[in-house]
């Protein structure tokens, strides 16, 4: 059951409205990163939830989400509002001046359609999780830049409570994951296959022109690791899976300096 009340979760004021930055705000009303996606996001992904523990966090969080919305809404509206009478505001943005009459509407700051596509939402609870995790970072990122964009003392208030949150909720899921006590690796129920896992195929190889250099790092070398260079990879991947599996695996360096023929049609 949802309960409406007639205050914003944060007071908005807004001093010296600007139209243009109107607009950027509605990436966050509208917009793949925004609240209305997050919103739809963990209260979908609670309504799926077996879990009751997780299902109250994923309910609490993403009803709190429809509030971060609506106070993004009432600061789009309060930077729009000279639209609706001033034709030099209203070439900031036709769209929203003609077809919205300068209010806010369910499109991001290009004038897209908000769209379920935005949603991450596949029914295994550590894999959503991982998924809102990364919805945070990615709203925390754009209420950073809207910040850095804002003149108005009242707007980046609000912004900045907006933006704090973010990171509360994404040490809410963390916590949520880590405390499923799974292996960071094991994703649903099949394995996967021994050896190929370990595999880092080294697809982008050489110098670049701005600096570019193959590279290591943890990503892909100590542990079990094994890189699988280029002159390997021409063999395929199956048959790479096959050498690794029968422990007759070739180290890279032997590979140097063959030449695979390719026949001529």
């Amino acid at each position: 059951m949802y309960h409406h009340i007639k205050k914003l979760m944060y007071t908005v004021n807004v001093g010296s409205p600007d139209p243009r930055f109107g607009n950027m705000l509605l990436e966050q009303f509208g917009g793949a990163n925004g609240e209305l996606a997050a919103a739809m996001q963990y209260s979908i992904q609670g309504l799926n939830c077996e879990d009751p523990d997780r299902k109250d966090m994923l309910m609490d969080i993403g009803t709190e989400e429809l509030s971060h919305l609506e106070i993004v809404g009432t600061l789009a509206r309060m930077h729009l509002k000279p639209m609706k009478k001033s034709r030099d505001a209203a070439e900031a943005d036709p769209l929203i001046a003609i077809a919205g009459g300068g209010g806010v509407g369910l499109f991001n700051s290009m004038g897209d359609a908000w769209t379920a596509d935005y949603l991450k939402i596949t029914g295994e609870l550590d894999v959503d999780l991982r998924s809102n995790i990364a919805a945070e970072a990615r709203a925390k990122i754009v209420y950073e830049r809207l910040i850095n964009f804002c003149d108005d003392p009242g707007t980046k208030d609000a912004l900045q409570f907006l933006m704090t949150r973010e990171i509360t909720h994404m040490k809410a899921f963390t916590a949520a994951l880590e405390s499923l006590g799974k292996d960071q690796f094991s994703i649903g129920k099949i394995r996967p296959t021994p050896g190929l896992v370990d595999e880092y195929f080294n697809d982008s190889t050489g110098a670049g022109d701005q600096g570019e250099i193959d590279s290591r790092g943890p990503w892909n070398t100590g542990g079990k690791w094994k890189i699988v260079e280029s002159p390997e990879l021409e063999q395929g991947a199956e048959r790479q899976s096959e050498k690794t599996t029968a422990g007759n695996h070739k180290p890279a360096a032997e590979e140097t300096g063959k030449t695979r023929v390719k026949k001529s049609a």
